[in-house]
């Protein structure tokens, strides 16, 4: 019967659930529970997965604390592959801990990376990179997780040479594991490079930027009013209005305007969305402006004209725009719905460093307008959208600005 566990094992590594279930489907020792929870996770169903290996950690006991460990460990991933994001990280770490104590190092590798695919999903990026330089896997498989996850730091910030280099990494050894579902997940990340992630608006012309792109437009000279991240940028030099946003607002008109001005009466209902203005809110245009002309004194000036306002640049040659290539009021949220898994609403919470009750009334919004797609009830409640086809999401998703 060993026998029979141990063919289960290997055809799991090998990225082969239904040969796994042909060995242990009728059984119920705890070994078998394991294996038949892993196969019915890499089938998609993971909430049965997640019952089964719960199973199995009882039915192994305390007297058998490595067997117990990797359970945590696949349930673990189980969470993060449904984007339960609020699964105890801590228990990770013991398990981990408990298996290096054990020698069993391949899974313990294996939980380190779970625990760096969380802190990229809520956008620790240093974190993660730090976890990443501890380890140097040599077995394919590991090997290309090692360099997806590079590759996806790497985009999160805005480095697409070193991203491109290590998407080819991983190909190379995801074709080496041979595991169809690894060399998947490589071709999907790598697709990202050659899809739109932004729109440029300049001149009162606009177009598609790919991620090469905007890391370029970025490092360039020109004064960049950035609508993904709400900052106003000029090669290192950096403003953020994420938290002021009507200054943001006159920012952009201002920048979309260039080099041309913009009416008045056009900036009060661009930054306070009113149709009409009346001698109050020229005040408060005028208020808000002085402050912005503040924020903006070591890139560029706030001037007046005969018509209204225009922005003046100290030294770039250009002022563009860079907004994110779908518009929308609940973008962020929608950026990680279209990864094509489900979150719960407290994973989204957390990854978007948000209460989640607001996230729960963004969510009903998005339902009632069919954007968005919800499957179970209570806290097993999750929601998932299809992804934006054509575009990347990586300028929504959270992280450090290019600078830091």
């Amino acid at each position: 019967m060993d026998s029979l566990i141990t063919a289960a094992a290997r055809a799991l590594a090998a990225g082969d659930p239904l040969g796994a279930l042909k060995r242990v489907a009728l059984r119920d020792d705890a070994p078998a529970l394991a294996l038949r929870g892993i196969a019915m996770a890499q089938l998609g169903d993971l909430i049965r997965a997640k019952a089964l290996l719960q199973r199995a950690a009882r039915a192994f006991g305390p007297k058998e604390p490595m067997a117990r460990a990797r359970c945590i460990v696949a349930e673990a991933e189980i969470a993060l592959a449904g984007r339960d994001l609020s699964w105890a990280a801590r228990a990770l770490g013991a398990a981990r801990t408990t298996l290096e104590a054990h020698g069993d190092f391949v899974n313990a590798v294996h939980a380190r990376y779970l625990e760096v695919r969380r802190l990229l999903l809520i956008g620790r990026l240093d974190e993660a990179e730090g976890m990443l330089a501890e380890l140097d896997p040599v077995l394919p498989a590991p090997r290309a997780v090692h360099e997806l996850l590079l590759a996806g730091i790497a985009m999160r910030r805005l480095r697409t040479r070193p991203a491109r280099a290590a998407l080819a990494r991983a190909n190379s050894a995801a074709r080496r594991a041979r595991i169809p579902a690894l060399t998947a997940e490589v071709e999907s990340a790598s697709r990202v490079l050659s899809m739109p992630a932004a729109r440029l608006i300049a001149r009162g012309a606009e177009r598609f930027l790919l991620l090469e792109e905007v890391e370029g437009l970025l490092a360039s000279k020109s004064l960049v009013v950035d609508a993904c991240r709400h900052v106003v940028r000029q090669g290192r030099k950096a403003v953020s209005l994420a938290k002021r946003p009507v200054l943001f607002s006159l920012a952009r008109a201002l920048g979309e305007a260039w080099p041309g001005d913009v009416a008045r009466d056009a900036l009060v209902a661009r930054a306070f969305r009113l149709k009409l203005a009346d001698e109050s809110h020229r005040a408060r245009l005028r208020v808000e402006l002085a402050r912005l002309r503040t924020l903006l004194r070591t890139l560029a000036k706030v001037s007046a004209t005969p018509r209204g306002f225009a922005l003046v640049p100290h030294g770039a040659r250009e002022v563009v725009v860079l907004a994110r290539p779908v518009e929308e009021k609940h973008a962020g949220m929608l950026a990680f719905l279209a990864d094509g898994e489900s979150w719960s609403s407290s994973a989204l919470a957390l990854a978007l460093g948000t209460s989640q009750r607001t996230v729960q009334r963004a969510l009903d919004s998005l339902v009632a307008a069919a954007k968005v797609q919800s499957f179970g009830r209570g806290r097993t409640r999750r929601w998932m959208t299809p992804p934006v086809p054509g575009f990347a999401t990586t300028l929504l998703l959270p992280g450090p600005l290019p600078i830091d």
